[in-house]
C-alpha cells in the first residue's frame, strides 16, 4: 500500500480527503463535487494548504506475484477443497494489512473520520511493508531494482493521469512546465481545483518515489549502526516541527512527508533483517507504547491550530503514532510466528486479499474518481420512485457502497495495466481471464 494547482497552493500528505457531506436533493439541486475539501490542513508542507494510509495507503504498495493459472480440476468439489497455490514468498499477514489499509483509505475519504487514522494508520503501515520489500528487493543490484520499481508504478499512473490531465485540460486547466511532474512525480504535479478531489492523493506516490530512490543509501546506512539508525530516523520530523520549518512549497511538501515516514520505512528495513526479533519483548513493546502515547497527546493538545485532532492534520504526531502502531504490528509478526496461513482455507476472502494486493495500485489512483462519480449517479436514482422510496439515497454508506462496485468497474477496466507493468499476461482479475488486447 496532493499535489499543486496552476497557482501553486500546496499539497502534502496534511490534507483532508473526506467528503463533508452527501446531498439529499434531486440531481437538479446537486453538482458535482468540485469543491475543495475541508480547509483544516494548514501545517506548512502538510497536505498543502487544503488536504492517508493512509493511507490511504493506499497506493505505492508494492505490486506482488500473481498465483499461477491452475487447470481447473475435473472434480469441482475437489477444486472447493482444495487451497490455491501460492508463490514462493507470499506473506498473507502483510498482504492483509494492506488490503485493509486500503479500505481505511477508502473508508476515511468517504467519510473524512478523524478516528481512522488512529484506529489503523494506513499510510505508515504501507511504507512499513513498501519498506520491507525494497529491503528484500535490493539483495539484487540496486539499479535493476530501482529501474524494476519505476517500471512498476509509473505506467499505471501515465494511464490514469490521462484521464485527469485530459478533464482538466478540457476544463480551463492552462499548465505550465510543472507538467513534468505527471511524467515522473518527484515533485507535486500541478492542477486545477476542478480536478484536486482526484490529484492530490499523489503526494504518496511522490513520498514513495523518493524512499525508493533513496533507498539503497538509506539501507547501507541502517546497516552500519541498526539500531541507532532506526532511533535516529525520528529525529527530522522533531527538526521541523520545534527548530526549522520547511518551505511553503514542493521542496517543503516532499521534505515533511518524508520526515513523517521514515521510521516507518526504515522499520521496514529492521524487519526483513531480523533486527526486531532479536529485540527485548518489554523494550520494544513499552517504547511502541510510549511513542503512540506522544504521538496521540501531541495531537490532542494542538487540536487548536488545526481545528481537529486528525493525525493527516499533524506530522509529528503522525510520525510518532505510526512509528509506534507499525513496530508493533511487525514486532508481533517475528516474534510470535504470524503469517496468517490459515486464509488460504477460505477461498473466497483468500481471493479479495489477492486481488487487493494485485491492484493495489488501481485502488489507490482512482478509488477517488469512483467516489466522485458515486454522487452524480446516486443523484439519479432520485429520479426513480420506486428507489427514492425504498434506497437510503441520503446514507453516506450508501455512497460507500456504490463507490466500491464503481472501485471494482476500475480494477478489471484498469488493472490490467498493473499486470502489463510487471511483464505479466495482462488479466481482467489475478488468476482470472485474461484482458482481450
Amino acid at each position: 500500500m496532493s499535489w499543486e494547482q496552476q497557482d501553486y497552493p500546496q499539497q502534502g500528505y496534511g490534507q483532508e480527503y473526506g467528503y463533508s457531506g452527501y446531498p439529499q436533493q434531486s440531481y437538479q439541486q446537486h453538482t458535482y463535487p468540485q469543491q475543495p475539501y475541508p480547509q483544516d490542513h494548514v501545517a506548512p508542507g502538510y497536505y498543502g494548504q487544503g488536504v492517508p494510509d493512509a493511507t490511504s495507503p493506499l497506493p505505492v504498495v508494492e505490486p506482488e506475484p500473481e498465483p499461477p493459472v491452475l487447470d481447473a480440476p475435473a472434480d469441482a468439489e475437489a477444486e472447493e477443497e482444495k487451497p490455491p497455490s501460492r508463490p514462493p514468498g507470499r506473506d498473507r499477514y502483510f498482504d492483509t494489512l494492506r488490503a485493509v489499509a486500503l479500505i481505511r483509505v477508502v473508508t476515511y475519504h468517504t467519510f473524512g473520520w478523524a478516528w481512522a487514522g488512529m484506529v489503523f494508520p494506513s499510510m505508515g503501515i504501507m511504507f512499513g511493508l513498501a519498506g520491507t520489500l525494497m529491503a528484500k528487493s535490493l539483495e539484487r543490484p540496486a539499479a535493476t531494482v530501482v529501474r524494476s520499481r519505476l517500471r512498476r508504478l509509473l505506467p499505471p499512473f501515465w494511464f490514469w493521469g490521462a484521464f485527469v490531465v485530459l478533464a482538466m485540460l478540457v476544463h480551463d486547466w492552462m499548465p505550465g512546465w510543472q507538467i513534468v511532474y505527471w511524467i515522473v512525480p518527484l515533485g507535486d504535479p500541478p492542477g486545477n481545483a476542478w480536478g484536486e478531489q482526484a490529484w492530490e492523493i499523489l503526494w504518496y506516490l511522490r513520498t514513495y518515489l523518493w524512499f525508493v530512490l533513496l533507498s539503497p543509501v538509506l539501507l547501507k546506512v541502517f546497516r552500519s549502526a541498526p539500531v541507532p539508525v532506526l532511533m535516529m530516523s525520528l529525529a527530522p520530523i522533531v527538526v521541523f516541527q520545534f527548530l526549522w520549518e520547511p518551505p511553503d512549497d514542493r521542496l517543503g511538501s516532499a521534505l515533511t512527508d518524508l520526515a513523517t515516514f521514515l521510521f516507518c520505512w526504515i522499520l521496514g528495513f529492521a524487519h526483513r533483517d531480523g533486527i526486531l526479533e532479536r529485540l527485548k519483548p518489554a523494550a520494544v513493546v513499552l517504547l511502541s507504547l510510549a511513542a503512540i502515547a506522544f504521538g496521540g497527546w501531541y495531537a490532542f493538545t494542538h487540536q487548536a491550530e488545526t481545528g481537529s485532532y486528525d493525525l493527516d492534520d499533524i506530522p509529528l504526531a503522525q510520525a510518532f503514532w505510526s512509528a509506534g502502531y507499525v513496530t508493533l504490528l511487525m514486532w508481533a509478526k517475528s516474534w510470535f510466528g504470524i503469517d496468517f496461513a490459515w486464509l488460504t482455507r477460505f477461498r473466497r476472502t483468500d481471493r479479495v486479499v489477492t486481488v487487493f494486493n494485485s491492484r493495489a495500485v488501481t485502488i489507490y489512483l482512482w478509488h477517488e474518481i469512483a467516489l466522485i462519480l458515486a454522487v452524480p449517479l446516486i443523484d439519479q436514482f432520485w429520479n426513480v420512485p420506486a428507489f427514492e422510496k425504498w434506497l437510503p439515497l441520503e446514507s453516506q454508506w450508501f455512497m460507500f457502497g456504490i463507490g466500491w462496485v464503481l472501485i471494482a468497474v476500475f480494477v478489471v477496466l484498469c488493472g490490467w495495466v498493473e499486470d502489463v507493468a510487471g511483464k505479466k499476461k495482462p488479466r481482467l482479475l489475478p488468476g482470472g481471464r485474461r484482458a482481450s488486447s
